[in-house]
């Protein structure tokens, strides 16, 4: 009996020694990791800097012309094996030309999410991508979701030009519920169709069934609670569609879903919602909670009335169930940022 209990102690001190050992060994791989991300991305880089310098020195267009990095990748893939095809090759150029300080980013981006980076011609555009890419912990898959529904193009057109300048050099910047919401989401990824023949319900529970997906688009920041909340107010019983909690702003977002157009008692419920909400389930060092109405149609007159007087934390906003026209977003934040410029010329 007693060498039978004295098993559960080695044991533990074991699994205890484990577990540390694991740890180091798993920490180790992570820096083996990052440190064979730098020397990769340092060798491409370099590469790059080899080619735009021979092409410089004239010799591309004497001998090869635009045949010199398929000429190029051959005699590389022969004496390499793989991974130097034309397109890569023509990768690690762009790299080098885009971004000739990139150590910034070696330990903090992988050489995928670089190929997707520098695919965005844009400067003020890239740098936007580049600057979340980082604070936001996108793997590959987001940060191709994010470009593909145009997220830079969609914050910027609401903003002036100091306002597109600033997104592109430090990314969303949270200091006030505004900042967390959007006109208008884009939700492409739930595969609704187009006409009418969805519910509310239906929606709310893809939403849930996407919600790492619903996440990425509603931005950082925000951390699932639930979804029909039930409250309860002089015995009638109420639910919200779905609860969030805001670690940056430190409080509550409601969203109730709509399927087609918001009306002025939807409005009035949400104020509802918010004032339950600051007086029963925020904590005392909470901020005020934020409430979202996401609707397919929105009556800009009509929220405008409805809303007169009421908290500036009640948004409403539409979704969209299909991906933007990058090109019209495009001319518009180019408009803005054109007529700015003319503005400070003629001052």
């Amino acid at each position: 009996m007693r060498d039978e209990m004295n098993v559960e102690p080695v044991d533990s001190e074991l699994n205890r020694l484990a577990d540390s050992i694991a740890a180091l060994v798993n920490e180790a791989k992570k820096h083996l990791a990052r440190s064979a991300n730098v020397v990769m991305l340092a060798s491409y880089w370099n590469i790059g800097k080899y080619i735009v310098e021979f092409e410089q020195e004239g010799n591309s267009k004497a001998k090869y012309g635009t045949a010199l990095l398929s000429s190029l990748s051959k005699i590389l893939r022969a004496k390499l094996g793989k991974g130097y095809s034309h397109p890569n090759l023509n990768n690690m150029r762009k790299f080098y030309l885009l971004y000739p300080n990139f150590q910034t980013l070696s330990e903090k981006l992988s050489w995928s999410h670089i190929c997707e980076l520098i695919t965005i011609e844009d400067d003020l555009e890239r740098s936007f991508y580049e600057k979340e890419c980082i604070a936001s912990g996108w793997n590959v898959r987001s940060l191709r979701r994010q470009i593909d529904s145009a997220l830079y193009l969609r914050l910027a057109a609401s903003k002036d030009k100091e306002g597109i300048l600033r997104l592109a050099r430090e990314g969303s910047f949270i200091q006030r519920p505004e900042d967390i919401v959007k006109d208008t989401y884009t939700l492409e990824f739930l595969n609704l169709p187009e006409k009418n023949r969805y519910t509310e319900q239906d929606l709310e529970q893809r939403l849930i069934d996407n919600l790492q997906t619903f996440l990425l688009e509603l931005g950082k920041g925000f951390a699932f609670i639930g979804r029909q909340y039930h409250i309860t107010i002089n015995n009638r019983h109420y639910h919200i569609d779905l609860v969030f909690y805001h670690r940056i702003l430190k409080c509550f977002v409601l969203i109730d879903l709509k399927k087609n157009a918001v009306r002025h008692q939807d409005i009035g419920q949400m104020n509802m919602y918010l004032g339950y909400f600051a007086k029963e389930e925020s904590a005392p060092d909470d901020n005020p909670p934020v409430g979202i109405i996401l609707s397919h149609i929105k009556d800009e007159l009509l929220v405008e009335y409805a809303t007169y007087g009421m908290d500036s934390k009640l948004f409403v906003s539409k979704y969209e169930l299909y991906l933007p026209n990058k090109e019209e977003l495009r001319r518009l934040v180019d408009g803005v940022v054109s007529d700015e410029l003319n503005k400070s010329n003629k001052k």
